[in-house]
């Protein structure tokens, strides 16, 4: 898609389509009131005989209206508040591309002035950033392996028409930063929905290779499993146990702020399919456990739209990438492991892999001295039970850093939800035989996940993302959503 940004006259716009935002129960703006005027009051005309009524989503068009220079105006609702919040924004935006898409048209104006309620220019980045945002995602296709030939959107270019020129600067910033993060979370989406033959961990680790390639910025190793034996990650290479393919430690590292600051480390599930191993998972649905590397996936992207934005930090991912399958070199209900840290644990349930994975991560991060830990993984089925899809579990052994994190999924509209992390919830781990089980028992079982976790970063600012909700849809719209691609971006943004 080929964003733009003007300050032309509105009327004079020559594009297929003119996108004017009409408010529930509100006078129309004085940007409204202009193009109304211009169409020889066509506009009200339209409200008045109640054929649209300005409701979020709710889209109207206005063919071969007289006085402008577009073949079309698309009157599109934005609820009843002044000031849009994220989600009616969205959705809102989301609708207009539908109907453009559906129409056949090629280039749209979105006139920004007829949406804000102010020249305030916080509110026009806010706009632009999240329409770009919104248009790639509702626009994205995945790429299915198919002899059929699918059809693509006509629609190719989408120019944002501001007030004035003080607003281009504003403007242009919104785009370039909303294409950044909306690129991320497209390679994050297309490399959840890819399947399990060839997403493996080998293909991730090229993946990373690929975004660094001709960058200075970035550098990329690949620790191989005997590299992994020598480190002592007994509890990684136990869940890579079972597979033929090999694990692989993939650390990228983006340099972008100062030479000693302390970075950021993003560490990423990343079991390209998890069966279950021995635990095996109920036949029914385990399709979707090819999305068991989404958390990798949104690492991925974040290095991508990190690259792409240049931004002014230190950032190390570190995706652990391995298939947790059933043989007879599998691990087993019972077996005890050692991990990197030296701590032992009693794998009690072979489908609690993500935390043994990450564990043995976690602790080899502390050797890059980081500013702040934050992990992402599709850990847990609970907390799909307590959150379901609309929001991300959080947490933390640092308030600031969670407080963080939840300002920047405010912002994004990425948002979470923090859980205790509570010293009497540690004894669920308890193990006869080993420093802890993996699991712990029935009860919150997402706060006994972060409980296995925070035993290995100790000495670490850490937060734990739970994205198991969030990473992908079910039914109709099935696929993985590139989150919290949005989230760890606006978090970085904040913090260069």
């Amino acid at each position: 898609m080929d964003f733009s940004v003007t300050s032309a006259v509105l009327e004079k716009s020559k594009s297929d389509c003119i996108i004017c935002g009409i408010y529930h129960g509100q006078k129309l703006s004085s940007a409204v009131s202009t193009l109304n005027g211009a169409t020889g009051d066509a506009i009200q005309q339209l409200i008045d005989r109640g054929d649209h009524k300005g409701k979020a989503g709710e889209v109207q068009w206005l063919h071969a209206p007289n006085g402008i220079s577009a073949q079309r105006i698309l009157l599109l609702g934005m609820g009843a508040e002044s000031k849009p919040g994220n989600r009616d924004l969205k959705k809102s935006i989301a609708a207009a591309v539908e109907a453009l898409r559906k129409s056949g048209s090629r280039s749209a104006t979105l006139a920004t002035s007829t949406i804000l309620s102010s020249t305030d220019t916080q509110e026009l980045y806010h706009l632009t950033r999240t329409a770009v945002e919104t248009i790639e995602s509702t626009l994205y296709q995945f790429d299915i392996p198919s002899s059929r030939k699918k059809s693509r959107p006509l629609l190719k270019k989408i120019t944002f028409n501001v007030a004035d020129r003080k607003g281009l600067t504003t403007a242009k910033k919104g785009i370039e930063e909303g294409k950044a993060i909306a690129d991320g979370v497209s390679l994050a989406r297309t490399l959840g929905n890819l399947p399990g033959n060839i997403c493996t961990p080998n293909y991730l680790a090229s993946q990373a290779r690929k975004i660094a390639r001709g960058e200075k910025s970035i550098s990329v190793r690949v620790l191989s499993e005997k590299e992994m034996e020598k480190l002592g990650m007994g509890a990684l290479l136990s869940v890579a146990r079972g597979s033929d393919q090999p694990a692989k430690l993939i650390v990228a590292t983006y340099s972008g702020g100062a030479k000693k600051a302390p970075p950021v480390v993003l560490v990423g599930k990343g079991v390209t399919f998890d069966s279950g191993g021995i635990s095996l998972k109920p036949g029914g649905k385990m399709d979707e456990m090819k999305f068991d590397m989404c958390g990798a996936a949104s690492v991925l992207g974040t290095l991508q739209a990190a690259r792409d934005l240049k931004l002014p930090i230190n950032l190390v991912a570190i995706i652990p990438a391995t298939e947790n399958l059933p043989s007879g070199k599998a691990t087993k209900p019972g077996d005890v492991v050692t991990s990197m840290s030296g701590q032992t644990i009693e794998v009690l349930n072979t489908d609690a892999e993500g935390r043994l994975i990450l564990c043995d991560a976690l602790t080899y991060a502390e050797r890059f001295k980081p500013a702040e830990v934050i992990d992402i993984a599709t850990l847990t089925g609970a907390c799909v039970v307590a959150l379901g899809k609309h929001a991300s579990g959080l947490l933390s052994n640092d308030d600031k850093l969670a407080n963080d994190l939840i300002q920047s999924g405010e912002e994004s509209g990425d948002r979470t939800w923090r859980l205790p992390l509570w010293d009497e919830y540690q004894p669920q781990l308890d193990s006869n035989f080993a420093d802890m089980g993996n699991i712990g028992g029935p009860e919150a079982g997402t706060i006994t996940a972060g409980c296995f976790l925070s035993r290995f970063t100790e000495k670490q600012r850490w937060a734990h993302l739970d994205i198991a909700g969030a990473a992908w849809l079910q039914g109709k719209e099935k696929g993985a959503t590139g989150r919290p691609v949005s989230l760890l971006v606006q978090h970085l943004l904040n913090l260069g």
